[in-house]
C-alpha cells in the first residue's frame, strides 16, 4: 500500500504495531484542536485526532447515591459533589477550568474516611457498551483513531485520582499504608475485570494509568505496585491482540529500567527533554522493543513557525531507525498557536529524510 493511500488511522496503527508507513504519524487529542478549516487540510495531510471519549464499559454503583451542586464565588464556579453510602459521605470540591478541573478537595478527610473509600471501590460493577463504539468506527473516516482506558493504577488513583491529595497520601503511605494497600488491592481486581471487558471490545488499544510522578513514588514502590498490575493487565488484552500502554508523561529516568521490563506495549505522551530528563534518543535506548507515542514538548509551541519545524528535525534527527514512532500532542497548545504550531510540526515530519524503509529496528 503507498503512503498516499493509507489514511491517517491506517498510518497511525502501522506505527502503533511497530512498523513504519512512509513518514512518522502526527496525531492529537480530540480537545487540543478547534475544528477549522486549517484543521481539515491537517487532517488530510495525515493528523489523526485520537477520541478517548466514547467509553466500552460503563461503571455502576448501585449503593452510592451521588449528588452535585454548584455555586459561584467571586465570578468563579466550583462544584461540590457528594458520595452517599450506608457507611456515611464523602465529598469533592472542584473548580472547573476549560479541559480540565481544579480539585480544592478531595474525597479523603481523616482516617474515618478509609472504611467509606473502600466500601466505594468494592460497590463498583462494570458492564459492556459496544454500540456507540461500533457506530462511531462506521463514520471515523479514516481520520480518527479509538482509544478505551482501564483508569488510574491503584495507588495512582490515591495520588492524582480523586481520592486523596498528594501530600496526604505522603503521610498516609508512612502513617496508614495498610489502608491504602487493602482498597489498592481492591481496585486491582477491579482494573482485572475492566481489562476483559477492554479485551472484548471492539476497540484495539487502551491506557493504563500514568501521569506517575517518580520524585513521589521512587523505584521500588513503582516495581512493587505498578508494575504487576500493568504486566496483568496486558496478558489480559494480549489474548485478544489488544494493546496496552500507559501515559509516562513526566520525568522517566529513575523508572526506565523497570518500564523496559514490563509488557507495556508502547509509552505514551512521553515528551522528550529539555521537558523532562530523557532526550528522544535515551528513551529509544532505554525502550528498543516498545512503541514511543511521543508529546511533542510544550515548551516549543511558542517558537516560530520555521523554528518549530527545525526543531522537529532536530529531534527525528537523534534516531537512525523510525519503526514503532508516533509523534502526538497530548497537551493544551496556547490558545494563539493551536494551528501555527501544528502546521509547522506537520511540515517537519513531511520534510524530514528518512533513511529508506524508515531504518532498520535491529540497529537501535
Amino acid at each position: 500500500m503507498s503512503l498516499s493511500s493509507l489514511t491517517p488511522k491506517a498510518a497511525l496503527e502501522i506505527s502503533l504495531r511497530g512498523g513504519f508507513p512512509g513518514k512518522v504519524p502526527f496525531s492529537i487529542y480530540e480537545t487540543k484542536i478547534p475544528q477549522c478549516a486549517a484543521e481539515r487540510d491537517l487532517r488530510n495531510r495525515g493528523l489523526c485526532l485520537v477520541n478517548r471519549k466514547i467509553p466500552v464499559y460503563e461503571v455502576i454503583s448501585p449503593n452510592v447515591k451521588v449528588s452535585e451542586f454548584s455555586y459561584y464565588e467571586g465570578g468563579r464556579k466550583f462544584c461540590r459533589t457528594s458520595y452517599e453510602t450506608p457507611l456515611g459521605t464523602l465529598s469533592t470540591l472542584g473548580e472547573p477550568a476549560g479541559f480540565t478541573v481544579w480539585m480544592h478537595e478531595k474525597m479523603y478527610k481523616n482516617p474515618e474516611d478509609y472504611k467509606i473509600l473502600k466500601f466505594m471501590v468494592a460497590d463498583q460493577q462494570f458492564r459492556p457498551c459496544y454500540q456507540e463504539l461500533i457506530e462511531a468506527e462506521k463514520n471515523g473516516g479514516g481520520d480518527v483513531i479509538f482509544r478505551s482506558a482501564l483508569g488510574l493504577e491503584p495507588l495512582q488513583c490515591f495520588i492524582s485520582g480523586y481520592l486523596m491529595k498528594m501530600e496526604d497520601f505522603c503521610y498516609e503511605w508512612m502513617d496508614r499504608r495498610d489502608e491504602i494497600l487493602a482498597i489498592a488491592a481492591i481496585i486491582r481486581e477491579k482494573r482485572q475485570q475492566i481489562a476483559q471487558l477492554i479485551a472484548d471490545s471492539p476497540v484495539g488499544h487502551a491506557n493504563y494509568g500514568g501521569n506517575v510522578v517518580p520524585e513521589i513514588i521512587g523505584k521500588d514502590t513503582f516495581d512493587q505496585y505498578y508494575l504487576p498490575c500493568y504486566n496483568e493487565a496486558a496478558e489480559i488484552l494480549h489474548r485478544k491482540g489488544k494493546l496496552l500502554g500507559c501515559h509516562f508523561d513526566a520525568n522517566c529516568r529513575l523508572l526506565a529500567p523497570s518500564i523496559a521490563a514490563s509488557e507495556l506495549d508502547y509509552i505514551e505522551a512521553l515528551t522528550p527533554a529539555p521537558d523532562t530528563d530523557l532526550t528522544l534518543a535515551e528513551a529509544r535506548a532505554a525502550w528498543k522493543n516498545k512503541v514511543l507515542w511521543l508529546n511533542f514538548p510544550s515548551s516549543w509551541h511558542r517558537y516560530p513557525n520555521p523554528e518549530i519545524t527545525q526543531r522537529t528535525h532536530q529531534m527525528l534527527g537523534e534516531l537512525e531507525d523510525f519503526h514503532g514512532l508516533i509523534m502526538g500532542i497530548t497537551e493544551d497548545i496556547p490558545p494563539e498557536r493551536h494551528l501555527d504550531s501544528c502546521l509547522a510540526i506537520m511540515d517537519g515530519l513531511e520534510q524530514f529524510p528518512y533513511p529508506e524503509n524508515g531504518g532498520n529496528p535491529a540497529k537501535r
